[in-house]
């Protein structure tokens, strides 16, 4: 990994918070609140500056502009909500370019279990008793947050694992 377990470590107590609030939001109101979205940017803008190198802070702004082109033409065509779009983009800056192909491979792995689980507890009276109102329950389209904070979250512990 191209990450450094220092790094990582310096942004998981700020981004644990924030990839809780919007798994639970997503799922709960099929929305990703852009608070949230502005919530992670701040915390890369304010602990990237502690956490990396000058030089590397500076270009990962180029991640955060390059997934939201990519994000913006993937909600403009209806491939993707405009709320994942965004929290995306504000993910984008956190991840190792040198880390891109296993960071999709781990957003793969990620989405396949979060679309499992979700499917699974959505059939669940119990889960779905303690939870009725989610209208993620009852809509059609995948609560999309619920599988891209996750692999955010696990990208960070695997460095920490691993340093």
């Amino acid at each position: 990994m191209s990450i450094d377990w220092t790094t990582a470590a310096w942004f998981l107590p700020f981004v644990l918070p924030i990839v809780v609030w919007v798994s639970w939001s997503d799922m709960a109101t099929m929305k990703i609140p852009n608070k949230a979205v502005l919530a992670l940017l701040a915390v890369f803008v304010v602990i990237g500056l502690i956490a990396l190198p000058f030089n590397d802070y500076l270009w990962r702004y180029a991640h955060f502009a390059v997934v939201l082109v990519i994000g913006f033409i993937l909600s403009t065509v209806g491939a993707m909500g405009a709320g994942d779009a965004k929290f995306g983009a504000a993910m984008a800056p956190f991840v190792a370019v040198q880390d891109l192909m296993m960071f999709m491979f781990l957003l793969g792995a990620t989405t396949v279990g979060a679309f499992f689980l979700h499917r699974s507890a959505r059939r669940s009276d119990a889960i779905r008793g303690k939870f009725p109102d989610w209208e993620s329950w009852t809509r059609r389209e995948f609560p999309m947050g619920f599988a891209l904070a996750p692999a955010l979250l696990f990208y960070l512990l695997i460095a920490i694992f691993n340093g």
